[in-house]
């Protein structure tokens, strides 16, 4: 796997660019939005969606300002050549976007989704074909990786059809991703833009990228509505996770500053969950009425069904019900379907109760113990409730703000008191589930003599994330405020410890800061101070953890024991480190130095100490499992 350096860009050709393109490549959908930087001090701001060409039925074209993710992998008499044709194509490689969704939402064992939620799952090779996951041997596969690349491609051929003249690999790329991505998915994305051309892209944070088009909407009025010592809490719940974020706002040389100041755990929790469970909700509906049990893929063609039917009816208030139609065995007559309706009573209990409990705020997560068998799938989170999620990750954050000054808290609180929310992602476009997102975060609060949360508002939260990272393309330049993150975890190294053999046990592993939370992109630590051997010319495997609440530790601090909620093993890497100019197996003297790269990828290095050689030992973006 070649490194991804971005620090290198050549610098007439980096002036060449006219646009900053933000890319929100989506969990659902995937957007494009674009910024005009070919004349850097103007300070208007002229920022537009790109409207995107796809099929969206066999032989029909529109453009649309999003492209669903979603790849179908139709059989080969499915669609004649003509029906396939796009503007750039008379042959595209992969079905993508709306006729994607359509042909799937029919024959969904064909149908490629949720390809963003498996580049972070750490029990699968995400370059290896494996989707769609329940798909029969006769349906051709592919991986994640690929279908991300599918979806980039689809893009990027859009954009040069309508500006040929400003070809996108010449244009300047911001490409967004879960705060809670882990190097290994973040690596991933970057080789992904890379793979399609877009080798200067530049990762962002999905819950930035909203503040940035919140900041960018409010054309300098966001000055009124924030004020030094508050703290903004970004909720971003999506399709496949529920994305946590804090951002402090802070004083800087006189003026109104931010700073990312924590982030939550990798939630797989989002949309695709609450589809799911309308699906089961009708599939009992339809068996009580006498229906035999429903198969597997009719039940996968349920939850597509639910997916739209929720998003109608969570944004029409005229519409009280939706009919929903499902293939029966056997029969592709429209009598021998089934027939039932979701009705606006079904999404709210289903929605606003399994997903939005009224909790408190000591009420966290319930933990069972899993299964020691398990089908292939998505680790999605064992609890529903977005809620005690919430709760879990602002009592985790209590010291998050130890170090900012104009913040305080009080003594009694047993959370971070958010001053300001601002909501992010398809699902919390309903008005129900944002007020009752609210109600409880403020009788949180409330309940600890605080201020309530004021709410933030004016996002198109379909289009927020791409306009945000098209925006700090434009902040990049020097203009406008940026937020100031770097890395949102600390990541530590396991450092096996030199001791005698002793019978039936094994060695004990420190973990040793390589980068500290808060590292800066483009900035590199080196930990000279520390030797260690380091075993070429054979397999050795690396140990990787991370953590999101250890804000103290430098790079080189030691960890010799923590308590479990501390750390996160990340993926293990297993390595054949080059044994040129020694002998196999030999261990060589080396120190560490650790870069955040300016794409926002985490590099490490093993330095010889006799002759300064290095080896890299890079984040892995496979699995062994």
């Amino acid at each position: 796997m070649s490194h991804l350096d971005f620090s290198g860009i050549n610098q007439n050709k980096q002036s060449m660019a006219k646009f900053s393109i933000g890319i929100d490549l989506g969990t659902t959908h995937s957007v494009l939005s674009y910024v005009d930087i070919s004349e850097p001090d103007n300070d208007e701001i002229i920022q537009k969606v790109l409207q995107i060409p796809q099929l969206i039925a066999p032989g029909i074209i529109e453009e649309k300002a999003q492209l669903p993710s979603f790849l179908y992998q139709a059989h080969p008499s499915e669609l004649a050549d003509g029906e396939v044709v796009l503007p750039w194509t008379h042959q595209p490689q992969f079905l993508v976007g709306e006729i994607a969704r359509h042909l799937g939402s029919k024959t969904p064992i064909r149908l490629v989704s949720s390809a963003k939620s498996w580049l972070c799952h750490a029990g699968v090779d995400c370059k290896e074909p494996i989707l769609p996951s329940e798909a029969p041997d006769e349906v051709e596969k592919v991986s994640p990786f690929q279908a991300s690349v599918a979806y980039l491609e689809h893009l990027s051929a859009a954009w040069n059809k309508q500006y040929p003249e400003h070809p996108i690999t010449e244009q300047e790329i911001t490409l967004t991703i879960p705060a809670s991505f882990d190097p290994a998915a973040r690596e991933l994305t970057a080789e992904a833009a890379h793979q399609v051309g877009l080798g200067k892209a530049v990762l962002l944070e999905e819950p930035q990228a909203a503040l940035y088009s919140w900041i960018e909407k409010s054309e300098g009025d966001w000055r009124n509505h924030a004020s030094v010592g508050d703290i903004i809490l970004v909720i971003d719940v999506g399709g496949g996770t529920t994305d946590l974020s804090l951002i402090a706002v802070t004083e800087q040389e006189g003026n109104l500053g931010l700073s990312r100041i924590a982030v939550g755990n990798h939630i797989l929790l989002g949309g695709d969950n609450m589809d799911l469970a309308l699906a089961y909700t009708l599939k009992a509906k339809l068996e009580k009425e006498g229906n035999q049990r429903l198969a597997a893929w009719q039940i996968q063609a349920l939850t597509h069904a639910c997916r739209s039917a929720k998003e109608t009816l969570l944004s029409d208030d005229d519409a009280d019900n939706i009919a929903i139609v499902v293939p029966n065995r056997g029969s592709s007559l429209i009598g021998g379907t089934l027939r039932t309706e979701l009705t606006r009573d079904e999404v709210n209990s289903v929605l606003l109760e399994g997903f939005l409990p009224e909790v408190s705020s000591h009420d966290h997560p319930n933990e069972s113990p899993r299964a020691g068998l398990r089908s292939k799938g998505l680790p999605y989170a064992q609890d529903a409730g977005i809620t005690r999620h919430l709760a879990a990750f602002l009592s985790r954050q209590l010291n998050a703000i130890n170090n900012i000054e104009g913040v305080n808290l009080p003594e009694n609180a047993s959370f971070i008191h958010p001053s300001a929310v601002l909501f992010n992602g398809g699902v919390l476009k309903s008005e129900r589930i944002t007020n009752r997102l609210m109600s409880v975060l403020n009788g949180w609060l409330r309940a600890e003599q605080a201020p309530e949360a004021r709410l933030l508002s004016g996002l198109d939260l379909d289009l927020a994330v791409a306009r945000g990272a098209a925006y700090y393309g434009y902040v990049r330049k020097g203009n406008g405020v940026r937020i100031k993150g770097g890395t949102a975890a600390a990541y530590y190294v396991g450092v096996e410890s030199s001791m005698p053999a002793v019978p039936g046990m094994v060695p004990e592993i420190q973990a040793l800061c390589i980068a500290p939370f808060g590292m800066e992109e483009g900035s590199t630590a080196e930990l000279a101070g520390d030797e260690f051997g380091l075993i070429v010319g054979e397999p050795v495997r690396f140990r990787f953890f991370g953590s999101k609440t250890r804000r103290e530790d430098v790079a080189g601090t030691r960890l010799e024991y923590w308590q479990d909620d501390e750390l996160e093993e990340l993926n293990e890497i297993e390595i054949t480190l080059s044994d040129e100019g020694y002998k196999v197996g030999e261990v060589i003297s080396v120190h560490l130095s650790s870069l955040i790269t300016e794409s926002g990828t985490l590099e490490l290095q093993a330095i010889s100490n006799q002759n300064n050689q290095h080896w890299k030992i890079e984040f892995d973006v496979h699995s062994d499992e």
